[in-house]
């Protein structure tokens, strides 16, 4: 994936921890980018552990997600999320990511 091609026209998608940049691409599925920075947490643990949950979340609904090339970025604060609240913001996230490319 080239992450040049996502960061010039994405489709956001926001909340206070994560935001999620999307383009459509010319394949008949989607890819993953993470971008999870020392800000959002300056433990090692702590970031793999969100990218372990992203990873996780996209496999579990890249059958419903359209072809895209989508990018998570962390802010500050989604270390303090309990694996429960992450896991329901992501789910949330991926529903609006895929109403987003479908209405359009």
């Amino acid at each position: 994936m080239h992450f040049k091609q996502v960061f010039n026209q994405p489709t956001r998608i926001g909340t206070p921890q994560l935001t999620f940049l999307a383009v459509a691409n010319q394949l008949s599925h989607p890819r993953l980018g993470l971008a999870i920075s020392k800000k959002s947490d300056k433990r090692a643990v702590a970031r793999n552990r969100i990218k372990r949950h992203i990873r996780e979340s996209f496999r579990l609904n890249q059958q419903q997600l359209p072809g895209l090339d989508i990018v998570v970025i962390s802010k500050p604060g989604v270390s303090q999320l309990s694996d429960a609240d992450l896991n329901k913001m992501l789910e949330k996230s991926w529903r609006r990511l895929l109403r987003r490319f479908t209405i359009s």
